[in-house]
C-alpha cells in the first residue's frame, strides 16, 4: 500500500509565489474535461493481504516479516498496533465481495499471502492446503459476481523463515524461492486468474525495509542494502515472468506485470537546467530504477553514474549499485506484459549537492531536495497533497520513456487521518474527481491506459502508521468486535463514475457530488449510534441470559416450596 513519505521540505513562500504564477500559465491543463473512457475500460479497487486479512496464525499460516516486526515491541508502529486481526478480511471475504458488487467495479486488485500458502516460504517443505482453498474460493466468488481478479503475488509480507535463514531479499536465493511460489500460484489459480502482478511498489519495500528501517525487516544498511534487495527483486520478477511465458501462458492466456509507485517530480524552475535535471533524476531514481531494466535492459544511466562516482569517492572499489551481466540484461528486458503504475502526489524538485563524506545514502545519491507548495490541498497527511496535474505528467513520462506500454493504474487514493472518521469525505471526492479526470486527459492524449484501481476498498492497516491513516472508500469501525463497514461519500461518488464510465457532463457530476453528501449525512448518524448499539448488544448478551437464568431458578424454588407445603 502507500509507502511512508520521505522528509518533505517547505520552501520559502516568496519563491512559491512565483511558482503559482507559472502554474496559471503552464498548468492550464488543470481545467476540467467532460468526457468518457473507452468501452471496456476497467474500474476497480484494491487491497493487500497483510493489511486486511488478519488471522495471522490461523489455519496453517506461517509468520511473515511484518508479523515479527509488529510483534517486536520496539515501537515500529504508531500506538503499538498490529495487523493480527486487521479488517478480519479472512472471515469477512464474502461480505467484502458484496461491497464490490455494490460499487459495480470491473476488477478487484488483491494480494496473496506468501506465508499463508507456503508457511516456511519454501514450496519443497510445506504447502498449506487451507490457504489454497481460501483463495480459490475467494476467486470463484469474485468471478460469480462478475469481478475480475487482479492478483499480486508479493505485497511486502515475506515469510519470516526466509528472512531468518537467508537474510531475505539481501540473498540472491530469494529469486528461486519466489519463482517456486509463483509457479504454485499459476498452477492452482491460473485457470481463473488472467492478470498477475509480481511485486507491489518494490521501491518503498526496499527503501523502508533495508535503508531507513521504518518497515519490515527493519534493517538500516544505508546506501547498500536497498540496491542489493532491488537487484534480487528484479531477478525474481524476471524468473516469474519467464516461467509463466514458457510453462503457463499457452494454456492460461494471462498477463504478468509489475506495479511501480512514483510521485511526479516537477522542477522548481523550469528555466534552470540544473532543476530540470534534478527532477529527471528524481523520476529515474524512483520509477526508472525498476522500469528501466525491464524496458531498456539496465539501470538508468544517471543512477549508474551518480552512485558509481560517490562510491569511488567513499573509497570503494565497486559501485554500491550492483551490475547486471550481459546475459541478465537480456533476460530481464521485456519481462512485463503491462506496466502497473501507482501514484498519489507531486513534489517540487531542486538540486542540492550532498558531499560523499556524509557516507552512503540513497537520498544523498540523488543530490536533490523535494518539497511541496503549502497552498496545495492537504486531504489528511503532511506531504500527501492533492496535485492532479502531476498525474497526467507522470503518465506521459511513462508513455515516452517505455514505448507506450499498456498501463494499469494500480494505486491511487487520498488518506484520511484517524481523528476525522466521519463518512462525508468531500476532500476525497475532489481528489478522485481531479485525478481521474487528469487520467482521462492523458488517455485522450494517446497514453494507453487500460484500467484504474482506487486505493483502497477498506480502511486497513497502514504499515508503520497502524490504523491512524485511512484510505478506504468504506470506513471500518475497528473498535467494534464485528468490524462493520460503512460507505463513505466517496464510495457513492466513485460508483457514479464507474456507472457513467467517466464524466458525461457538468450537471450530472454536480448532482453526483450532492447526492453522495446527502446520503453520507444519514450514514454518519447511523455510524455515530453504532457504539451505543454495540454496548446495548453487549449488555443484552450478558443481561438477558442472566435474567432468564434467575427467572428459572426463582420458578424452580417456588415450585419446590409449593410441593413441600401443599394446601
Amino acid at each position: 500500500m502507500r509507502r511512508a513519505q520521505a522528509a518533505t521540505f517547505w520552501w520559502p513562500l516568496v519563491l512559491l509565489s512565483g511558482l503559482r504564477a507559472t502554474e496559471q500559465g503552464a498548468f492550464e491543463e488543470a481545467s476540467f474535461y467532460y468526457g468518457t473512457f473507452p468501452p471496456g475500460f476497467s474500474w476497480g479497487v484494491g487491497s493487500s493481504a497483510f493489511q486486511t486479512e488478519g488471522a495471522w496464525d490461523e489455519d496453517g499460516k506461517g509468520p511473515s516479516i511484518w508479523d515479527d516486526f509488529t510483534h517486536s515491541g520496539k515501537g515500529h508502529v504508531l500506538r503499538g498496533e498490529t495487523a493480527d486481526s486487521a479488517c478480519d478480511g479472512y472471515y469477512k471475504a464474502q461480505e467484502d465481495i458484496l461491497l464490490l458488487r455494490e460499487l459495480h467495479v470491473c476488477h478487484y486488485r488483491f494480494s496473496l499471502s506468501w506465508p499463508r500458502l507456503l508457511p516456511t516460504g519454501d514450496r519443497a517443505e510445506q504447502v498449506n492446503e487451507k490457504g489454497i482453498k481460501f483463495y480459490s474460493d475467494f476467486i470463484d466468488a469474485l468471478l460469480r459476481s462478475n469481478v475480475t481478479p487482479i492478483v499480486t503475488l508479493h505485497h511486502w509480507d515475506l515469510p519470516q523463515l526466509l528472512q531468518d535463514r537467508f537474510g531475505g531479499w539481501q540473498n540472491a536465493s530469494m529469486a528461486s524461492f519466489f519463482r517456486d511460489y509463483a509457479d504454485l500460484c499459476f498452477e492452482v489459480f491460473g485457470d481463473r486468474v488472467k492478470h498477475w502482478i509480481t511485486f507491489s511498489d518494490p521501491r518503498a519495500m526496499v527503501e523502508k525495509g533495508y535503508e531507513t528501517g521504518e518497515h519490515a525487516p527493519g534493517l538500516r544498511l544505508h546506501g547498500t542494502g536497498l540496491y542489493q534487495a532491488a537487484h534480487h527483486i528484479l531477478q525474481a520478477h524476471a524468473q516469474a515472468w519467464h516461467l509463466y511465458d514458457s510453462r503457463w501462458r499457452s494454456r492460461q492466456q494471462g498477463l504478468v506485470g509489475i506495479s511501480l509507485n512514483c510521485d511526479w517530480g516537477e522542477p522548481v524552475d523550469v528555466s534552470n537546467p540544473r532543476d530540470v535535471e534534478a527532477a529527471e533524476r528524481y523520476l529515474q531514481f524512483s520509477l526508472g530504477w525498476f522500469a528501466n531494466p525491464i524496458y531498456a535492459a539496465d539501470y538508468p544511466h544517471v543512477m549508474k553514474e551518480r552512485i558509481g562516482t560517490k562510491s569511488r569517492e567513499q573509497g570503494l572499489d565497486l559501485s554500491r549499485l550492483p551490475a547486471f551481466s550481459r546475459q541478465e540484461k537480456s533476460y530481464i528486458r521485456g519481462t512485463s506484459d503491462f506496466l502497473g503504475l501507482g501514484h498519489f502526489t507531486t513534489r517540487y524538485i531542486t538540486e542540492r549537492k550532498f558531499p560523499s563524506r556524509q557516507g552512503p545514502s540513497y537520498q544523498n545519491d540523488q543530490d536533490l531536495v523535494e518539497f511541496v507548495d503549502p497552498d496545495w490541498p492537504d486531504p489528511g497527511s503532511p506531504g500527501l497533497c492533492s496535485v492532479p496535474w502531476g498525474f497526467r505528467r507522470l503518465l506521459h513520462f511513462a508513455q515516452t520513456q517505455y514505448g507506450n506500454p499498456p498501463i494499469y493504474v494500480t494505486e491511487n487514493g487520498a488518506v484520511q487521518r484517524l481523528y476525522c472518521t466521519h463518512l462525508c469525505d468531500e476532500w476525497r471526492i475532489h481528489y478522485l474527481k481531479g485525478y481521474i479526470n487528469e487520467m482521462l486527459k492523458a488517455l485522450k492524449d494517446g497514453v494507453d491506459v487500460r484500467g484504474y484501481t482506487c486505493w483502497s476498498l477498506l480502511d486497513q492497516f497502514e504499515w508503520d502508521k497502524g490504523y491512524t491513516h485511512r484510505y478506504g472508500l468504506y470506513h471500518v469501525a475497528f473498535a467494534i468486535r464485528s468490524k462493520p463497514r460503512y460507505p463513505k461519500a466517496s464510495a457513492r461518488f466513485y460508483k457514479k463514475i464507474i456507472a457513467a464510465n467517466g464524466f458525461p457532463g457538468r450537471r450530472q457530476v454536480r448532482s453526483w457530488h450532492q447526492e453522495a453528501l446527502e446520503t453520507c449525512f444519514v450514514n454518519d448518524q447511523m455510524h455515530a449510534t453504532e457504539p451505543l448499539l454495540g454496548h446495548m448488544r453487549l449488555a443484552s448478551e450478558i443481561a438477558v441470559p442472566t435474567v432468564c437464568a434467575a427467572c428459572v431458578l426463582i420458578t424452580a424454588l417456588l415450585l419446590t416450596l409449593l410441593l413441600r407445603h401443599p394446601r
